[in-house]
Formats: C-alpha cells, structure tokens, sequence
C-alpha cells in the first residue's frame, strides 16, 4: 500500500510498539504525528524519526483525557489537513494483584488509558477518516484480550473490550459500506517498558503496596521475565506485522502463534460448557 505523504497517528509513540510503528510509517514515507505522555521521552522519538528528513510532530497526550485527545486530533489536521492512520497503541500494565487485592484506583488508571484512550481516539478521529472514505484504525489490545491471566484483572478487563469495541466498530464501517479499515493488535510477550508503567501513574489515583503485596508484586515480575526471555519479540517485529495487516487489510493481529493455540483452546471450552482452565501465569 502506497503510504506517501498519508498521515498517521500513533499514541504511546515515544517508545515501544508505539515507536516502532512510527519509524515504520515513516520510512514508508508517511507523515507521522507522535503522542505519549512522557514529554522528553517524545521529543527525542520525534527528533530521531525526523532526521531522515521526514515530517514528524510530536504532541504531548494524556489518552485518559478526551479533551487532550480532541486537541490532538485538531492539531493534526489543523497541521497536515488530513489523517489516514490512527494507531490507538498507548496503554500501560497492572501491577500483578488478585482482585481481592486491587485497589479501585488500579482499574481507574488502567482502564482510562488501555480502554478510555482507544474509546476517546475513536470518536476523535474517526469523522475525519469517514468523511473521506479512507483510512485505517489499529487500536491495540493483547493476547489477554482473549486469554485471562491472573492477577491482571483491570489490564484482562480494558484488552478484552479493546477487542470487543475493534469487532463492533469493524462490523459497523462494513454495514455501512464504509471503506475505513479497523484492525486490532493482540501482542504477546514483547520487549517494552509495559512493565514500568507506574511511572507515568497520575498522583491521584497513587495506592502504596504493602510489604506482603509489594513482595509478591516482586515475585510475579520475575517469573514475567524469565517467560519473556525465552518467547518475547521485539516491538520492530511486532510493528511490522501492524504493518502487514494494514496492507492485507487484516483484523487480528497475532504476534505469537502459540498464544493463539491458547486462543482457540479457551474457544472450544467455551463452546463446550466447560470450566475455565486455570493458566500458568
């Protein structure tokens, strides 16, 4: 697909798959308009993807907002006069408690951005692309969008309605003939700073952990890394299968195919009425 001077939007784009979706729109010579939260983060991101000569702005966005989110959308088009792309990718992870640890404060937060921020990217840019009858939506959900991991409630809850918003929004633009494209992005392990999240944790919606929970929390990351050293990818191989999926006009977006064994697993328990099986992590 011809991306020359198209205009994309990636949210979260100053570092992970966020970053590698933008160096990859604009080696394919697209425009890009990158917004995270983290506002140093992403103007070294736009600085490094615009030495190539590329037009690159960066536009600092709290996805929870939807006022910062309708700002980001008009100064795209008040800059470009257009936008093709929307890639609703910024998300941040749960902190590794059972619910009946979790703080109400926990789904607050997580889903604002994983959830709220794909919601408020949606009503924010979709106009634009219906009213010219072009374009393409990535929002980005995760293998727990169809896989529940304990222990990762509020992250479990927004992914699986990422990909239930995706579908619904999907069948829509194609009942009304609408040439607009959605995909859904499922990632499994991959090497970001997802688990460092509660960096960017707004101060009021801050909760202390106990020693106990802190400890556990503790234990939980690491047995996270040792899965991650033997079945994770890069963010640049998960950002070229997006990439791939906008060419074939693709919905899922897979990252791991054993994970979907694990899919269609759940599926056919499902279909069968039976119990759920609980997951190794």
């Amino acid at each position: 697909m011809d991306l020359e001077n198209k205009v994309a939007v990636v949210t979260g784009g100053a570092s992970g798959i966020g970053f590698a979706l933008g160096s990859r729109f604009v080696r394919r010579g697209a425009k890009v308009v990158l917004a995270d939260i983290e506002q140093r983060a992403l103007a070294e991101a736009a600085e490094r993807l615009s030495e190539s000569g590329a037009e690159v702005l960066a536009v600092p966005t709290d996805v929870s907002d939807k006022h910062q989110v309708e700002a980001l959308a008009a100064t795209t088009i008040n800059r470009f006069g257009a936008v093709h792309y929307v890639c609703n990718n910024a998300g941040v992870g749960s902190r590794g408690l059972p619910v009946s640890d979790l703080p109400v404060e926990d789904y607050e937060w997580i889903m604002g951005v994983n959830l709220f921020g794909v919601i408020h990217g949606i009503h924010a840019f979709l106009p634009h692309l219906r009213a010219q009858d072009e374009g393409h939506i990535v929002n980005t959900g995760s293998i727990a969008s169809v896989v529940c991991m304990t222990e990762m409630a509020p992250y479990n809850a927004a992914k699986a309605a990422v990909l239930s918003l995706s579908e619904t929004l999907y069948h829509e633009l194609k009942a009304e003939g609408s040439a607009v494209e959605v995909s859904v992005l499922c990632p499994g392990w991959v090497r970001t700073a997802l688990g460092t999240s509660d960096r960017n944790r707004p101060e009021a919606l801050a909760v202390s952990f106990t020693s106990d929970q802190a400890t556990r929390v503790q234990q939980r990351r690491e047995k996270i890394a040792d899965l991650f050293a033997n079945d994770s990818i890069s963010a640049g191989e998960a950002a070229d299968l997006v990439m791939d999926a906008i060419d074939n006009r693709r919905f899922h977006v897979f990252t791991h195919p054993s994970m979907t064994d694990e899919v269609a697993a759940r599926f056919e328990r499902i279909v069968a009425g039976d119990n759920p099986v609980v997951p190794a992590i």
